[in-house]
């Protein structure tokens, strides 16, 4: 012994990723090696941008919702300003949870243990017994994130130097529009509940396969004989046609875009017009008729907003990392404002359909990445990306754009991973030596 213990979770090893990361390949050792999940915890999920929640899960002062960023507890709370921010749910006495149920709306936020009372902006306004309490109250708060949101979807950084929001979003602010413009007000509603999904596989597996258009035939070719769906054209079938198409939106954003398909308004929910006329008619009234008529027939994104946001149409989902060979995925239907309750009846139940339970998408893309997790787990070794490389194109937005069974979602994620595993971070694990 040299007088000092590891600090759980520390790491000294650091891993070199630019070795294990080329334009057309990956080594299976960043999915398997605990030392690089430590080095995403720093430079990641405490060094930069990530999804918290929407504004509209805690609509009235007080309310509150538990999320976890990387594997730190925080709070989105709605303050008493009206604002949203996002606060550590650690009690800066004894450091225990301060709220304990998922959600719930309070005028004060009061620790369970000894009864500490912070106010909605994390002031210790309080304690027990003060006369045995000699030190400043200010100098006790509940630790303030950084946080920014763009059309409702809040953001939040345990880094206060991060570049603004706005760059991390760059292009894809047109996919959370395009979420969003599925509502004829604007406005988005996440207030169906949220259901979650434990993968025994690496967090980075799901939002890789998300935008990953190559495996629907053969993964999910139970559903495509089960259920006839928007899907069959889309992503299934000759490859020369369809017309689907992949997307790099730059900074590890990545889409599916089914668009293309779409021959007909509201495709994309697998139903008509004529089923919900009065949808149609606020859409074409609130964004005009060119207007409308695209979005209605185009649709919602199918994208990830890296690192652990996916717009999945009509869901949204987060993805939550545990350990290096585990995850939780979370996700809610995305509820329309100003819509008939039909239609947001109807996105619940296909919500329920794709990722409930009894789903037929979620199961299998359970069961397929924990197949690559246990693949991977004692001999890892590289893995080819690097179908289309050859017929990618750039669009007028400068959108990189490849046939939809091509894996250049796969590379824009890696590359983009690799820009941020490598860049300086002011917010990671820190080496801590103890006394033994």
């Amino acid at each position: 012994m040299n007088g000092s213990t590891m600090a759980i979770g520390e790491r000294t090893d650091a891993v070199d990723v630019t070795s294990l990361i080329e334009t057309d390949r990956v080594h299976g050792r960043l999915y398997t090696d605990p030392a690089v999940f430590e080095q995403e915890m720093a430079h990641i999920f405490y060094g930069g941008w990530v999804f918290v929640g929407h504004d509209s899960e805690i609509p009235d002062v007080g309310q509150y919702v538990r999320r976890t960023l990387g594997r730190e507890e925080v709070l989105m709370v709605r303050r008493r300003d009206g604002s949203v921010g996002v606060m550590s749910n650690r009690c800066a006495h004894r450091g225990n949870l301060v709220c304990i149920k998922n959600q719930g709306k309070e005028r004060y936020l009061t620790c369970p243990y000894h009864g500490w009372v912070y106010d909605l902006e994390g002031k210790l306004r309080d304690v027990p017994y003060p006369d045995g309490f000699a030190k400043d109250k200010s100098e006790f708060t509940l630790r303030a994130l950084r946080s920014e949101s763009y059309r409702g979807f809040v953001f939040a950084s345990f880094d206060k130097s991060v570049p603004p929001l706005v760059d991390h979003l760059g292009k894809a602010t047109i996919l959370i529009d395009r979420a969003c413009e599925m509502s004829p007000t604007g406005r988005i509603r996440l207030t169906a509940g949220w259901s979650k999904q434990r993968f025994y596989a690496n967090w980075k597996m799901l939002p890789e396969n998300d935008t990953d258009g190559y495996h629907v035939n053969d993964v999910h070719a139970s559903f495509a004989e089960a259920i006839d769906s928007q899907y069959d054209a889309a992503v299934m079938g000759n490859e020369t046609a369809i017309r689907s198409e992949t997307k790099d939106w730059g900074n590890g954003h990545t889409e599916l875009d089914f668009s293309p398909t779409y021959d007909a308004p509201l495709k994309w929910l697998n139903t008509t017009p004529q089923r919900f006329p009065e949808y149609t008619r606020s859409m074409l009234a609130a964004y005009g008729e060119a207007k409308g008529n695209r979005i209605l027939r185009n649709g919602p994104p199918h994208a990830v907003i890296f690192p652990n946001l996916f717009l999945g149409e009509m869901n949204i989902v987060i993805f939550q990392p545990v350990n290096v060979n585990e995850c939780v995925q979370w996700h809610t239907p995305l509820l329309l404002d100003g819509v008939p309750d039909d239609l947001n009846g109807r996105i619940i139940r296909n919500s329920e359909a794709a990722m409930g339970p009894s789903a037929f998408l979620l199961a299998d893309d359970s069961v397929i990445s924990e197949r690559q997790q246990i693949a991977l787990r004692d001999r890892a070794d590289w893995l080819d990306i690097s179908r289309g490389l050859n017929r990618e194109r750039v669009d007028d937005l400068g959108v990189i754009v490849g046939h939809v069974t091509d894996e250049g979602t796969n590379r824009a994620f890696w590359q983009h991973y690799r820009k941020v595993m490598t860049a300086d971070t002011r917010a990671g694990i820190r080496p801590v030596a103890r006394s033994a």
